[in-house]
């Protein structure tokens, strides 16, 4: 146990964790716990407490009280920082060590370093990812396959964004002041420490994508965290930048709010489909109106989709602030006809995106780089103002208006997706290939968010009877069968508590980090 002053290191030592984890860069990141900590508990409270609102009948709107922000025609974000300028295409993953490579060369403008839903969050995938990063930016990253062939950083690496983790989460395996600190603080703080001035000298600047914000109280919240890291490290006011995904519906209506608390460290906002579509469903869902149909076509066409993502267009650029779109997660196979398919679809959805205004978008293999790029011709589309557009409160809640069923397929498919990716999570792999797809945490989420829901309405079935818990329980176990043995308990226990419950519990993440990753190496 490594103790300096108030604080405990707890997690077990590894390969260079003496190069993240000093004694200086651990102070740093209790100083930024122990001035923000008081808040941050008291947002997760108006959190609960919004909940709590939601469940008794309340519904989402724009706030009366900041409407003075979203009608001042005079305010604007920061110019792009460097290497922010051109976001094309933007690649994501962990930041493993052969996976970082592979993003890091993969043509991409921009790689986000995932420590959020990309990351099991077990101790060494955190230290270690962070070790990678300090390579990276010190440009000397690279990789040795098993065959003994090497690989090293290219001429034109994307730029580096990060993101940390939620809110939320905390970090176990740091003690400050006799409780575990914030994860958002710890995977923030130990990047800005090692490479923020390193990244400057280098010509660009230390980035960040932020998760799961609700709204702009929690965009406030890190733009002053931004300001005191900033001091601390003598780092000049607006050297950091971040881009918020919007993938809570609560965050929706406060877009402008959001960019407009961040405004000097803003670089954008981004479309997160997955975790939108789960807080949308955890907030409203236990209402017959709110019920989804199979997941497979819940697609960027569903009208309050549309609404979310053209809002998302025109609030950007009128602020003259990035838009980004969604995530391409195919994952290209050795079956020449199906990856055509698949390849088509990727390319109509990224020129969906480009028509739609979006100065670019995500993809998860380096496979779906040129596809992308080839939609997104333009360095950005900020003269697009897409002043057509005109959503209103209703529009962005319209699920009803979403077509189709639910089927036997479609529940055996978020049972069986949520089963896999569990079992790599719980194994300390969090992006995984299921299906063809690159999956993340969202994607386990708003399948086990489904089918509580499904559960919870005794949803209709197509070819006859209804969803219910004894129905799940059969088509769990069978999927548990494909599970390694000495890994099924587990699972069944997590997806049973995050599935079955009564009520529906926010992440499934906090609860399993804490009983199955937390002290594990």
């Amino acid at each position: 146990m490594h103790e300096y002053r108030r604080t405990e290191v707890v997690g077990a030592p590894g390969d260079r964790f003496d190069e993240i984890l000093t004694p200086e860069a651990i102070a740093f990141v209790a100083r930024l716990d122990d001035r923000f900590a008081a808040r941050r508990a008291e947002l997760l409270a108006e959190r609960r407490q919004r909940r709590e609102e939601f469940a008794a009948g309340a519904v989402p709107d724009f706030l009366a009280e900041t409407a003075h922000v979203r009608d001042d025609p005079s305010w604007r974000v920061a110019p792009a920082a460097p290497g922010l300028a051109e976001r094309q295409v933007e690649i994501t993953g962990p930041p493993d060590r052969r996976m970082a490579l592979n993003a890091l060369n993969s043509g991409a403008r921009v790689w986000m370093a995932d420590f959020e839903d990309a990351t099991s969050p077990t101790w060494r995938n955190l230290v270690s990812g962070q070790v990678n990063l300090l390579d990276a930016v010190e440009g000397r990253i690279g990789f040795t396959a098993e065959g003994g062939k090497r690989y090293e950083l290219g001429d034109s690496p994307a730029t580096i964004v990060v993101r940390p983790r939620g809110w939320h989460l905390v970090e176990k395996h740091l003690i400050v002041g006799g409780r575990p600190v914030s994860a958002s603080l710890f995977d923030f703080g130990l990047f800005l420490f090692h490479c923020g001035r390193r990244s400057v000298e280098r010509g660009f600047g230390p980035y960040f994508y932020l998760p799961k914000l609700e709204g702009h109280r929690e965009a406030r919240l890190w733009n002053d965290v931004f300001l005191f890291a900033q001091e601390e490290l003598g780092l000049p006011r607006g050297t950091i930048r971040a881009t918020v995904l919007i993938e809570t519906i609560t965050a929706a209506f406060e877009m402008e709010e959001i960019l407009h608390e961040l405004r000097e460290h803003s670089s954008g906002l981004n479309a997160g489909r997955w975790d939108y579509v789960f807080s949308l469903v955890k907030n409203l869902g236990d209402r017959p109106g709110f019920v989804l149909p199979d997941r497979a076509l819940v697609t960027m066409e569903a009208p309050f989709l549309r609404a979310y993502t053209e809002l998302l267009v025109r609030t950007c650029h009128k602020r003259g602030a990035h838009a980004i779109g969604g995530m391409a997660a195919f994952v290209p196979s050795r079956d020449a006809e199906a990856n055509a398919v698949a390849l088509d679809a990727v390319a109509a959805d990224k020129r969906r995106e480009a028509a739609d205004g979006f100065d670019g978008s995500w993809v998860a293999h380096p496979g779906l780089v040129g596809v992308c790029a080839a939609a997104f011709t333009r360095p950005d589309q900020l003269d697009r103002l897409r002043e057509d557009v005109a959503v209103v409160g209703a529009d962005l809640l319209a699920v009803d208006r979403t077509g189709g069923r639910v089927t036997e397929a479609g529940l055996r498919g978020n049972v069986s997706v949520a089963v896999r990716y569990l079992e790599s999570w719980l194994s300390g792999v969090g992006a995984v290939a299921i299906g063809g797809l690159m999956e993340d945490a969202a994607t386990a989420e708003i399948a086990r968010c489904q089918v509580w829901q499904w559960v919870r309405h005794g949803t209709p079935l197509a070819e006859g009877g209804v969803v219910g818990e004894g129905l799940v329980r059969e088509v769990l176990e069978k999927e548990l069968l494909e599970v390694a043995p000495e890994r099924r308990e587990a699972v069944r226990e997590v997806f049973a508590e995050n599935a079955l419950a009564e009520r529906l519990p926010l992440f499934f993440t906090t609860r399993a980090y804490a009983r199955h990753l937390a002290g594990r190496g």
